[in-house]
């Protein structure tokens, strides 16, 4: 074969070679780009019906706060306060509203206007300041969640009336307060400010929030000292023997285990042998400390093997006990590593929910836990249960609290991030 067409045979191979590689870089740009798209959607779909529980539709009533009906012996106890007829007032206010609905059919829609769970407000409000009594107060109160939804033109009125969930009535007294600027939407505080409620209207996610902050707090408390000594142990102490691989073996196992076994688990060891309660926080950090271990210590071994060996040397040679060493030298500079593994193993933590569902953290808790013993569920679980719901009106809170957990996760992958640029050391 001549040099010329030995040249030729080369610049064709050449070109298809080159052919072939822009188009492996063309198929990565485009599994990127639909990644992104993906991503993209997911985000504004959520955000998009998530912003709207951000705005709740709030009616502006003239209560009267009658002595006769919350204090009628004027005694001031707590506890006849608190067990007074509020929603009674409210009631009242709506007859006051509209002085023509007679009929107790009609008078029935007009009460569904407002949340049943308007007049828990106004006892918050008396319970502050029992001076209050006795006067007339100028109340912004929730509306129902159905009335919510026909205010947010989320509502299809080309219906007829036995298919929708706010009647024709229901639409002429909305427009009436509509024009006397009586109904409109206000910022949401509820949702962020109270625990998981019966109506969609009052529900928020501050009771879920705690109980995700309290496990995971227990669950670092448990985990991380565990997993840093453990990790040292294995990679600086460890005789390499046949039960040191034996137990590596296993902890390379257990961080691929599904999450729902350490659910098991913790159903049979701590609630069924231990008698621990049930959907406590303490029982739930200990259970997603367990799935945690595995991560903090393949981590904090990938952190120490990382250090170079001449740190050791260099801390030996001047005198250090092998302990001193590890724990002067050697820790310090797999400390950044150690800190990204376990920030990354808490976030998986953090989203996790089988796990919770099965040590019964999947119970309806209306209050806000405050220590590690009382009742309370999770971020996760709390979207699981708002996804199941019937009511419309949650499936808005359901994509609200997902926005949530994912700001939370954002933000604990980005502290590793940051932690590791920033404390770092490149040998």
């Amino acid at each position: 074969m001549s040099k010329t067409n030995t040249a030729a045979v080369i610049q064709a191979g050449l070109a298809r070679r080159h052919a072939r590689e822009r188009r492996f870089r063309l198929y990565g740009v485009l599994a990127i780009g639909a990644a992104l798209a993906a991503l993209l959607t997911l985000f504004v779909t959520l955000g998009t019906s998530g912003f709207s529980t951000v705005r709740q539709a709030e009616v502006r009533l003239s209560v009267f706060l009658d002595p006769a009906t919350i204090d009628p012996e004027g005694a001031r106890d707590i506890k006849v306060l608190s067990g007074a007829d509020y929603q009674g007032l409210v009631k009242q206010a709506l007859r006051d509203a509209f002085p023509a609905v007679k009929k107790r059919r009609d008078k029935k829609k007009l009460y569904g206007l407002t949340s049943p769970g308007a007049g828990f407000e106004i006892r918050e409000r008396v319970l502050a300041d029992p001076d209050l009594i006795g006067k007339t107060l100028s109340l912004w109160l929730p509306a129902s969640d159905d009335v919510d939804l026909a205010v947010k033109g989320r509502v299809d009125w080309s219906l007829p009336e036995s298919d929708r969930t706010v009647s024709d009535k229901q639409r002429g007294w909305i427009d009436v307060l509509r024009g006397q600027g009586a109904i409109e939407q206000r910022f949401n505080w509820r949702f962020f400010a109270n625990a998981d409620s019966r109506e969609p209207e009052l529900a928020g996610i501050l009771g879920a929030a705690m109980g995700s902050a309290i496990s995971l707090i227990v669950c670092l408390v448990l985990a991380f000292p565990l997993g840093v000594m453990t990790a040292m142990y294995l990679e600086e102490f460890a005789p390499k023997n046949r039960w040191t691989e034996v137990i590596e073996v296993n902890i390379n196992n257990l961080a691929a285990v599904p999450s729902i076994v350490f659910g098991l688990l913790g159903l049979a060891v701590l609630l069924g042998w231990f008698g621990m309660p049930r959907s406590a926080p303490l029982v739930g950090g200990m259970v997603l400390a367990l799935m945690t271990l595995p991560t903090i210590i393949i981590a904090g071994r990938a952190a120490l093997k990382a250090v170079p060996p001449s740190i050791r040397e260099a801390a030996l040679g001047l005198g250090a006990s092998p302990l001193q060493a590890v724990l002067h030298h050697v820790l310090p500079a797999a400390m950044p590593g150690m800190l990204t593994g376990t920030i990354i193993g808490m976030a998986r933590a953090l989203g996790e929910t089988a796990p919770l569902l099965m040590i019964g953290m999947v119970a309806f808790i209306v209050d806000v836990p405050k220590s590690v013993l009382d009742p309370a569920t999770a971020l996760p679980v709390q979207i699981y249960l708002w996804a199941d719901s019937p009511e419309r009106a949650f499936t808005d809170r359901t994509a609200a609290a997902i926005v949530v957990l994912l700001v939370f996760l954002v933000l604990m992958n980005l502290t590793a991030v940051l932690l590791r640029r920033r404390f770092e050391q490149r040998w």
